[in-house]
């Protein structure tokens, strides 16, 4: 039988950097708190978060990348929030940010979670930054999770 790979979500000794979107600012920082307090859960130091503030969505990429490229960081945590108007902007800018965030860890190697929003309306987004249902929580458990992952992906390569 071959080896089974996964993560852990001990994130003891782990450093995120965390990029966010003052755009919707009253959404995005509900998913930072709940990030925040996610990692803390886990076990990751106030020492080992880092918090980028960005004007809006379209900018989080080229922030995570400059992170992630530092080779300071286990994971890069990506929140924002990108609610439909009555134009084609909404998913102009999901869509890129979304692309953009994915070539992050493609082209560093460094897990990059992508938790911008793309809500209809201010109540669904809204809606997913209660409680359990915290995007920014599932983000943080997603880059604990990845960061092990990679972790123990580089030690079977090594050996």
């Amino acid at each position: 039988m071959g080896t089974t790979f996964s993560g852990s979500l001990d994130g003891r000794g782990l450093r995120f950097a965390i990029v966010v979107s003052r755009y919707n600012e009253t959404i995005t920082r509900r998913l930072l708190e709940a990030a925040r307090e996610t990692l803390h859960e886990n076990g990751v130091s106030e020492e080992g978060i880092d918090v980028a503030w960005v004007p809006g969505a379209f900018e989080i990429p080229l922030v995570a990348k400059q992170l992630a490229v530092t080779g300071r960081y286990d994971a890069i945590i990506c929140l924002g929030c990108v609610i439909k108007g009555e134009t084609a902007h909404f998913e102009h800018v999901s869509r890129e940010a979304a692309h953009g965030i994915a070539r992050v860890s493609y082209e560093t190697g460094v897990p990059t979670i992508f938790q911008v929003l793309t809500a209809f309306d201010l109540t669904q987004a809204m809606a997913r930054t209660q409680g359990a249902l915290n995007r920014g929580r599932e983000a943080a458990l997603a880059a604990i999770e990845m960061a092990r992952l990679m972790e123990r992906l580089r030690r079977n390569r090594e050996s």
